[in-house]
């Protein structure tokens, strides 16, 4: 009897094990069977192309295309007289001898030119340019296109038209055999393009709907000028395929044999369409050519810089003799695990077939060797004539382009829900009310309904398009999900919103790394069918010793010094900057090509993190000069008699006339000076601007305010449609830093009349009638009128739920590249300012905008010799408009748009890549800025108004009250702080 007990016993403890097997089992099986993507049973036999009214945007290619559904295509091709334009504006002239052309017509970036032009069959056309990009300001040409006087599209607004650039040295060496990167330069030559995409999602032209007859047809600057011999309305030439191109060279060219193998070095290219594809080094590879495990050798090109659709890289090669050849490239993508980089082939500037128009690069971490070939293995052939011919690599989306165009409307669609939903439940709902939001919003949960069909549609064509599952297709599946269930169950949305928000961003941002194509070129091979290509395998001995040589280096090699090393110390300086590898490497080439063979002074830069200086400069071993030093320190080194005074220099007059007054403004420079002297020199400045979502605003009947009482009137409209205002308050920080961002408190203050501290500044002034007044109203803004306090604006200004925002301006290259969804549907405008009354008895807007950046300062060696002169000479070198114009240039052609630099200078500015309409609005703003003065113990000023701020906002304590408290703490910290460092005091003076 207890021997079935204890088998019975066994088998019901092996019940529970069973089925938690079982159970694991279908998961297993389940996850397997849909990693391969099927999802088709979701959406199959749906109508996906119909919009729910309110929630799409109607302005698309896409919409327009359907518009024109039945439109022919017709092979009519129309010459544009361009000479004989029926309306200009001012900026457009016709110039003589350009590049070799007798006669063409030119557009100045803000001007418009139209044309009266005669179709003989109505239909779908493309344009083809013909044009020269004269050197400008070194950004991409752009022009609107309007069709009898419509914009016919979003899209049809930016049509661009890339620059050409090239190396403007060869490679040289520093003396520590290490390559100096070549500077870009442009090379502007005759180029022809289509009007297309210019984010790559439409791989062919864009098609415009013109009627039979006359049409106007008007190109509108938007950037640069633009300079064309030939305009032409014609759709593109059918592009032959493989087969086609070969029978028609069949019998004129034959395998081209006994050939040597033509081997092109990637960084060796002769011109491409921007200055970020340089040549660049890699140590990752034994195999890598030409081959080092310690020295930097530019050896490949490309990389995470080339991504951007439309980007291109050439290369000449010459050819022995007439004949068909293969084409092969050592390429390596190793960026976007899951997903292809593809690029377009375009021998002599046109594509040969239709295949050519597809080269894939898969991932994977090593070199590979890419023959342009087919399904089957069997290499394409191309037929080349003896002579010089010319490559063109181009980034190509190929058929991601219209997943990601599916996408980026659908991203668009999903936003526009989330937003009618916060009108109904704000963004913190009460997860325990049914708010009936199918019964308010039945269109919305239709809209959902549709949209996650959508979805998993796209998730089936990215699947089939990669091969695998990545994170992007997991972010837009949770989405899918989401949706299924808000439809189901529309009662559980308030209780997932906010997840429901960060996972729509989730996919924005996929977007961003789907429509990436990043690739590394090492060489290519261009050779006689059927010889051998060159070794593309790194064996395990090769990794191994490349490995044991790169660790061995490690400690050989000094890798924070950078470029050439001056060991003559008399006539040489230590330079320290504070930032990053990029900048510090641009600086470098920037002093060995130009600043040290124009003075003869040696600069030692190395890389150091911003928390070593002051150890470094107290132990006596600091440098000479430090850079990118942020905006508080050089006053806090002037009171340690650690910072040099500029004012000291004997030309210091002269040159603060001539360069500093003329070329920076003072607000840029105020917080550097201190008892009269001058600590440091001004690189970077940065202030608000207000941003605004055009299309929201619009919708709500609302204009951008101008004053802030204007603001204050707008904002019951904005909330009670559940939207936020972000401006900028205590629990932000500015930057990078850990500072609270009091910038609109500032702000007020100055608006007003006010000031931060006293004309003496041994005291603040934030007790006067114009400071309260400034401070009650700052608080009120968040205690009253309930404004964010904490929030992360790109996102909600991205997703609409922040369709206003007072913001640094360097946001707008964040929002350009971050969120491109929303490309045209907003802008930034001035702030709002206090309406106040000048001497006259004129009324007018004051907008004063609190101003921050980074500087320059000589410090003050008190171990070995000190070289002030050799580091005053450098400092005027540094931050003189060429100097800077050129560092901006080459900084945002290595990190791109978003890291545009925010150079303090006026005269550089102006000519970095900001568009005119973008610059009027940043120099407005600009003349407004102020600085903030630092002062001893200015720390404790910006503390407690802080505190100050906070007890207010937290514990409802009186404004007036709070702030007089609060002035009197400081003043008694500023007292100590000055008898501490031996400086008056007013007591002193009684």
């Amino acid at each position: 009897m207890s021997k079935i007990k204890e088998v019975l016993s066994k088998k019901i403890v092996m019940v529970p094990l069973i089925i938690v097997a079982l159970v694991l089992v279908v998961v297993v099986w389940k996850l397997i069977a849909n990693s391969s993507g099927d999802y088709s049973d979701k959406y199959e036999g749906q109508d996906l192309s119909a919009d729910v009214e309110g929630i799409a945007r109607d302005d698309t290619y896409n919409k327009y295309l359907q518009k024109h559904e039945g439109a022919k295509s017709p092979d009519a091709v129309v010459d544009v007289d361009i000479f004989n334009y029926t309306d200009a504006s001012t900026g457009v002239s016709v110039l003589n001898d350009i590049d070799g052309e007798d006669r063409v017509i030119q557009s100045d970036e803000t001007g418009f030119i139209e044309w009266e032009v005669n179709i003989p069959e109505e239909g779908m056309y493309s344009l083809y340019f013909e044009y020269y990009p004269v050197e400008s300001r070194g950004i991409d040409i752009e022009r609107a296109v309007y069709i009898n006087d419509e914009m016919p599209f979003y899209g049809a607004d930016a049509i661009t038209f890339s620059r050409v650039w090239s190396d403007t040295s060869d490679i040289v060496k520093d003396n520590r055999g290490n390559d100096i990167r070549p500077t870009q330069g442009e090379a502007p030559m005759w180029q022809s393009s289509y009007a297309k995409d210019y984010m790559g999602y439409h791989i062919n032209p864009y098609q415009f709907y013109f009627k039979s007859g006359m049409n106007k047809l008007k190109l509108v600057g938007v950037n640069e000028p633009l300079v064309i011999r030939k305009l032409v309305i014609k759709n593109q030439e059918t592009i032959p395929t493989y087969e086609e191109y070969m029978k028609n060279v069949d019998g004129k060219f034959a395998d081209a044999s006994g050939s040597d193998v033509i081997k092109i070095q990637g960084e060796a290219s002769q011109r491409r369409s921007s200055p970020s594809l340089y040549p660049n080094s890699d140590r990752a590879s034994a195999i890598t050519e030409p081959y080092s495990a310690s020295l930097i050798l530019m050896n490949k090109i490309g990389g995470n810089q080339w991504r951007v659709a439309g980007d291109w890289v050439e290369w000449d090669f010459d050819v022995p003799k007439d004949g068909l050849y293969t084409i092969s490239v050592k390429g390596r993508q190793n960026y976007n695990r899951g997903f292809v980089s593809n690029r377009s082939v375009t021998i002599d500037g046109e594509c040969p077939f239709e295949e050519a128009r597809l080269m894939a690069f898969q991932f994977g971490n090593n070199w590979q060797m890419n023959t342009l070939q087919d399904d089957s293995g069997n290499p394409y052939k191309f037929a080349l004539t003896a002579g010089t011919h010319t490559i063109r690599l181009e980034v190509t989306l190929g058929n991601l382009g219209s997943i990601l165009t599916d996408l980026n409307d659908s991203v668009f669609r999903l936003n526009s829900m989330y937003r009618k939903i916060l009108v109904l439940t704000g963004a913190d709902p009460d997860e325990f009310r049914d708010y009936k939001i199918d019964q308010v919003y039945p269109e919305v949960i239709k809209g959902m309904d549709v949209e996650c069909k959508r979805l998993y549609k796209i998730v089936d064509e990215l699947i089939e398009y990669s091969g695998e599952r990545g994170s992007q297709v997991s972010s837009i599946l949770t989405v899918a999900a989401q949706l299924e269930r808000f439809v189901e169950r529309p009662d559980k949305i308030p209780k997932t919103l906010a997840n429901f928000k960060e996972n729509v961003s989730a996919i924005g941002t996929g977007i961003n790394s789907l429509s990436e194509a990043p690739l590394d070129v090492d060489f290519l091979v261009v050779e006689s069918a059927g010889m051998e290509l060159p070794e593309c395998e790194e064996s395990f001995l090769e990794s191994a010793m490349h490995e044991i040589r790169v660790f061995i280096s490690s400690f050989l090699v000094d890798y924070t010094s950078l470029g050439n090393i001056y060991e003559d110390t008399d006539s040489s300086i230590d330079c320290w900057i504070l930032s990053g590898r990029d900048q510090s490497t641009i600086l470098k080439t920037m002093i060995d090509d130009s600043f040290v063979p124009e003075y003869g002074i040696g600069v030692n830069v190395k890389l150091i993190d911003a928390t070593t200086l002051l150890p470094a400069v107290v132990a006596g071993t600091g440098p000479d000069v430090a850079l990118t030093v942020a905006q508080t320190e050089p006053v806090n080194y002037a009171l340690r008699n650690a910072a040099v005074d500029l004012t000291q220099f004997d030309d210091w007059d002269e040159w603060k006339a001539n360069v500093l007054d003329k070329e920076y403004y003072h607000s840029s420079w105020l917080s550097y000076e201190f008892n009269g002297g001058v600590y440091a020199l001004p690189e970077t400045q940065n202030y608000n601007v207000l941003f605004y979502r055009k299309d929201i605003l619009d919708e709500l009947g609302l204009k951008v305010p101008e004053t802030w009482q204007e603001l204050i009137e707008i904002l019951p409209t904005i909330t009670n449609n559940n939207l936020q205002v972000g401006i900028p308050s205590t629990e932000r920080k500015v930057g990078n830093t850990a500072n609270p961002d009091l910038a609109n408190y500032f702000c007020q203050l100055y608006q007003r009349g006010g000031k931060l501290y006293s004309d003496d500044q041994q005291s603040v002034a934030i007790d006067s009638e114009q400071a309260i007044e400034a401070f009650e109203y700052f608080t009120k803004l968040f205690t009253n009128y309930k404004v964010p306090t904490s929030y992360d604006f790109v996102n909600r200004f991205r997703s609409g739920e922040m369709p206003i925002g007072i913001q640094d301006f360097s946001n707008y290259n964040t929002l350009v590249v971050f969120a491109p969804e929303i490309k045209g549907l907003w802008n930034f405008a001035l702030v709002p300012g206090y309406e106040r009354t000048n001497e006259k008895g004129e009324k007018y807007i004051d907008r004063q905008v609190q101003s921050w950046g980074q500087c320059s300062m000589i410090l003050n060696k008190t171990n070995g010799e000190q070289k002030y002169d050799l580091a005053w000479k450098f400092l005027k070198w540094w931050i003189s408009s060429d100097t800077q114009v050129r560092f901006g240039r080459e900084l945002e052609s290595v990190m791109g748009a978003s890291a545009r630099y925010a150079t303090a200078n006026k005269v550089a500015f102006e000519q970095l890549s900001w568009s005119k309409k973008d610059l009027d609005v940043l120099k407005e703003q600009w003349d407004w800025a102020f600085g903030v003065p630092e002062i001893a113990g200015g720390y404790y000023t910006s503390r407690h108004i802080t505190n100050a701020i906070r007890k207010v906002m937290n514990d409802n304590e009186d404004p007036r009250e709070t702030i007089l408290d609060y002035t009197r703490t400081i003043n008694d910290e500023i007292e100590k702080k000055r008898i501490e460092f031996g400086l008056p005091v007013n007591s002193d003076k009684d």
